[in-house]
Formats: structure tokens, sequence, C-alpha cells
């Protein structure tokens, strides 16, 4: 295996649109395996709603019976916040080449990313679509067609939204 999609996030919850999103990325040509990596806090962000180990722990539930998706715990495991240059220099040691999943509300703030001039210089960006965020051509593209997200997951619960394999269990956390 030398070519990955590395999709990290906070998963603060997980829900359809990431799946969507991995299995479009599992579509990539030349991508052997999709490594979804959860924050075990945001860089951006000062607090977390679920904990790291449990939202690693549904993420591992949905994405059980995927063969071609593993689930990382680098992040979560350093108990701090982690940029993305860091995991990709880690994951680097491993693979030849990272396609780095963002999603498109990300691309106004990427400059602001740590690293960013040499982030750029090592893997290849792919964006996933969201809401009506134009998404330059200068970047490969996954379409969702799901207009959803986990702030407002959080704010209003749709168990309709989550994965089937632990919606009981998140909506139980977040409503609780």
């Amino acid at each position: 295996m030398e070519t990955i999609a590395l999709f990290g996030g906070s998963f603060d919850p997980p829900h359809i649109a990431h799946e969507m999103i991995v299995q479009e990325a599992l579509k990539l040509e030349d991508v052997d395996k999709v490594i979804v990596m959860p924050t075990f806090l945001n860089p951006f962000k000062s607090s977390f709603h679920a904990p790291a180990a449990l939202r690693l722990s549904w993420l591992k539930s949905i994405f059980a019976s995927q063969k071609n998706v593993e689930i990382s715990s680098y992040e979560v495991d350093k108990k701090r916040k982690v940029s993305s240059i860091e995991s990709v220099k880690h994951l680097l040691k491993r693979y030849k080449k990272i396609y780095l999943i963002i999603g498109a509300d990300n691309l106004k703030s990427l400059h602001k990313w740590e690293n960013y001039n040499e982030l750029k210089t090592l893997v290849q960006f792919v964006v996933a679509s969201r809401d009506t965020i134009d998404v330059p051509n200068t970047f490969l593209q996954i379409k969702v067609n799901e207009d959803i997200s986990s702030t407002e997951l959080r704010n209003k619960m749709d168990v309709s939204r989550l994965s089937p394999v632990v919606s009981d269990e998140i909506e139980k956390f977040y409503t609780k």
C-alpha cells in the first residue's frame, strides 16, 4: 500500500455525510485505503463536546465492516491539539502519497493552517463539497449531496442523519 486518503476531523458527532465522504474517497483512482483520524481537539477550537475516546469508538463501530478503511487513534493518543502537518509527516513514514480530505468550509481558512506552504507540498488536497461553496478547479473534489454539519446535529439531533450502527448511543450522549 502506497497511497492513502487521510480524512481528519472532530467528528463531534460523526454523521452520514462523513460516511459518504469515505465511500467517495475510496473511489479515487489510486487510493489503497482511507484513514479516518479524529482529533483529540481541533487546533482551531478550545473544547469538544464528546470526549475523544468516545468519538474514536463511534468511528470504529461505524467503519468496522469496511476493509479499506482504518480508524487511526494517532491524534487522540497525543491528548493535545495536533496539526495536520504533524499527522501527515507521521503517515509519510509508512505511505508514499497522501490525499488530504478537507471540507469545502475549510477553504477560506486553509492558509491559516500550521505550515500550510509546506503541507501543500506534502499532500494533494481533496475537497468534499458542502452547501453552495465554490471549490476552485485547482483542487480534486468529492461531491457529497448531504447538507449536514455536526454543529447542526448537536443543536437539533436528527437520528436519520446518523449511522444506524451508533445512532442510539450518539443521540443519548448529545441529548442528555
